[in-house]
């Protein structure tokens, strides 16, 4: 039987590469008649002017190209608004860095704060116009395939289906690699969650680029002693950094005061911890994998956006959607890594913590997760909106194969 080759050429970033292998390895047990090959590429991005674009190479052989969006709806409605207020109303972008204007944004039901749009669109030092200029070529594609759910971004997604200058659109996810079963038996980790009551432990994960400062790093500690809440954090240190002796000591202190309700450990299995009964709540760093992360296993967030587009999930999760409380929607790292932001002091965190983990039953945050978290489980079974999404778009590839 002839098959049909879907070549997956990723970003090479953690963030792209797993929900690309995840997604390929979903088509391949889907439809036997696909082929798949991952192309995995070396960095390519110190050069802003670099010429990456692999649809024009679709183009030279005459082939469909399809983009897999590993962010959520939201963010491409987002890219699509900002490259028209560019392109077709010859608008400077660069004048929302920080400002204090809420936009229209179509994609949105609410107003958007300009301090949660993405640097890499509206900071000179991230040269925004050749950022805008990728993105302007979405319209090129033949089919966009986001990885997020109809219920997770219904008004999102409805926008980009009826934008004539949009691609057809296929709503595939959450596409997570979530096997449960990531802890060695002797994890002491696991053990020490084994020993928790149900729902008792704040889990804070930061993603991979999640490394503050000494200072900040202070201030969650400090927030953490203060909240009253037994917690797991996993916390990555500065490359070449040595904490100051009064930071230093202040940190020692800190485990041992703690060592009773708390643990620190350095990367974490986050999908295994999460599904951990003993988990009650996420303070995240609202990467797009996490987020969906947290609302499989049913885990209520706390947003702590550090990069890229992550101030933008953390503005829906909370203002739109319910199912987070705010530490920070605005924190943003220097795109240098030479100016710190300002710290978040540790009586916002203490408090976020709080009131996430008071958010129990009724009409609560635990609640409109846990009902997300079914909703995701529902779309990815045959006949849900991610199962037909996925059905389409396989259909679309085998009409264009020949």
């Amino acid at each position: 039987m002839k098959k049909s080759e879907l070549v997956f050429i990723p970003s090479p970033g953690l963030s792209h590469l797993i929900p690309t292998v995840e997604t390929a390895k979903l088509l391949l047990l889907r439809d036997s008649r696909l082929a798949i090959t991952v192309l995995l590429l070396p960095p390519i991005f110190k050069d802003p002017n670099a010429e990456i674009y692999f649809i024009s190479v679709a183009a030279e052989f005459d082939l469909p190209a399809y983009l897999f969006f590993t962010s959520g709806a939201i963010c491409l409605g987002l890219c699509q608004h900002l490259v028209s207020l560019r392109f077709d109303h010859n608008e400077d972008v660069t004048r929302y860095k920080n400002a204090e204007v809420d936009l229209p944004v179509p994609y949105f039901s609410l107003p958007v704060p300009a301090k949660v749009l993405p640097a890499v669109m509206v900071d000179e030092a991230f040269l925004p116009e050749i950022y805008l200029s990728h993105f302007k070529r979405f319209s090129e594609m033949k089919g966009v395939l986001i990885n997020t759910f109809y219920d997770m971004e219904p008004y999102a997604v409805e926008s980009l289906l009826s934008d004539d200058k949009t691609p057809e659109i296929y709503p595939v996810g959450p596409v997570l690699k979530v096997e449960s079963k990531c802890f060695d038996e002797d994890d002491d980790v696991k053990k020490w969650l084994d020993d928790q009551p149900e729902n008792s432990v704040v889990f804070l994960c930061f993603g991979t680029l999640g490394i503050f400062d000494e200072k900040q790093v202070r201030e969650i500690a400090k927030g953490l002693e203060n909240c009253g809440s037994r917690f797991l954090w996993s916390l990555k240190k500065r490359e070449n950094s040595e904490l100051e002796r009064e930071e230093s000591e202040y940190f020692e202190g800190f485990l041992e005061r703690t060592k009773g309700s708390g643990r620190v450990m350095g990367w974490a299995p986050q999908a295994a911890v999460l599904a951990h009964p003993a988990v009650g709540g996420f303070v995240s760093h609202c990467g797009w994998n996490s987020i969906l992360e947290g609302v499989w296993f049913g885990v209520p967030m706390a947003t702590f956006p550090m990069h890229a587009e992550q101030q933008l999930n953390a503005f829906y999760l909370v203002k739109e959607l319910g199912m987070a409380e705010v530490i920070t929607l605005d924190y943003q790292m220097d795109v240098t890594g030479e100016k710190p932001p300002e710290s978040v002091g540790w009586e916002v965190i203490a408090g976020a913590i709080r009131r996430l983990m008071a958010s129990e039953g009724g009409s609560g945050m635990k609640r409109k997760v846990e009902e997300m978290g079914k909703k995701a489980r529902e779309a990815l079974v045959e006949g849900g909106t991610s199962y037909n999404a996925l059905t389409l778009f396989i259909e679309d590839v085998m009409k264009n194969r020949d």
